[in-house]
């Protein structure tokens, strides 16, 4: 597969003025109070049945999201572990869920635990309950409510995420000063907006999509940004500009900014979906300065698979967050 974009040396230069839009942070902060206010109480049930693990121990966790809306999620934890632990709260990548618990072994067994979130109506176990009204593309979620940054469904999904930031809080054995925020693709994007709307303690985004919306979906050869490019070829110019200012309220390059924990970054060189300019932009105007990218050149949208792994567990030790 060849390179999908600039090359490397420009790619680290590149910072693109992209002003966000004026009621930025009124917006998130309205929308975060609206589902703080809607309480509801986080539960979890240990799972001893269906998934027989002898070294983890793993909980069936409902947290309150978007509207006090339930949203599944799993929590598994070293067995015998004395806490409070250091957490890893981990996002999806498009079109998934939380799978089940033997999907999500690895922080486990480098000693943390990990709250794995569903992403509403991507998963099988937290609807989208919001998903009527508004124009969309007959498929995938990158235009469902795009006629209005209240509608967007985004909306809804970043909010599960910073209210399951939240959720740490309360549950047993972990600790809310070491919350490690964690994701790949649309789990990086959701990463680097947890990081901008929450305390965390880290932020480690692995080859992020919804960065750079419009340079996107004009490169992009494959993957969901096409989705927007569909719609707005079908829409016709009347809808693009619209399109493109709801969707400023959830690029993440404005989350970036607002970030200031240390932050462990990665991009895939010959990546086709989440093409290298869009993760520099979110990079290059990342708010904390303990900002760390590391480079996969000849690899696509897996980035570095499971050396990746290697890495951030590295990193995170020279940080203390072990």
């Amino acid at each position: 597969m060849p390179l999908t974009d600039a090359p490397l040396d420009e790619l680290i230069d590149y910072r693109p003025e992209m002003p966000s839009p004026q009621d930025f942070d009124d917006f998130w902060d309205r929308t975060l109070a609206e589902a703080r206010a809607r309480g509801g109480a986080v539960k979890a049930e240990p799972v001893t049945e269906r998934h027989l693990l002898r070294t983890v121990e793993v909980d069936d966790v409902r947290f309150p999201g978007w509207n006090g809306e339930p949203v599944a999620a799993w929590l598994l934890r070293p067995r015998g572990a004395e806490g409070p632990l250091p957490v890893v709260v981990t996002f999806i990548g498009y079109s998934g869920g939380r799978g089940l618990p033997t999907d999500h072994l690895l922080w486990s067994a480098a000693g943390y635990a990990q709250l794995v979130v569903d992403s509403r109506g991507q998963g099988h176990d937290t609807p989208d309950r919001d998903a009527g009204g508004g124009p969309q593309w007959a498929k995938g979620f990158m235009t469902r409510g795009i006629d209005s940054p209240e509608n967007y469904y985004y909306r809804r999904l970043i909010t599960d995420c910073v209210r399951a930031v939240d959720a740490v809080a309360e549950l047993p054995g972990l600790d809310r000063d070491r919350v490690i925020v964690a994701g790949g693709s649309q789990g990086g994007g959701l990463t680097i907006a947890a990081a901008g709307l929450t305390r965390v303690a880290a932020a480690l985004p692995d080859v992020p999509f919804l960065c750079h919306f419009r340079r996107a979906a004009e490169i992009c050869g494959e993957g969901p940004y096409q989705e927007l490019a569909e719609y707005l070829r079908w829409h016709s110019r009347h809808r693009v500009e619209p399109a493109f200012a709801t969707l400023s309220y959830f690029d993440g390059v404005h989350f970036a900014r607002r970030a200031t924990a240390p932050a462990l970054f990665s991009v895939g060189l010959m990546d086709p979906i989440c093409p290298p300019s869009t993760v520099y932009a979110a990079f290059n105007h990342y708010g904390g300065e303990d900002r760390t990218m590391t480079v996969w050149p000849f690899a696509d949208h897996g980035g570095g698979h499971g050396s990746n792994a290697v890495t951030q567990l590295e990193w995170l030790r020279e940080r203390g967050l072990r």
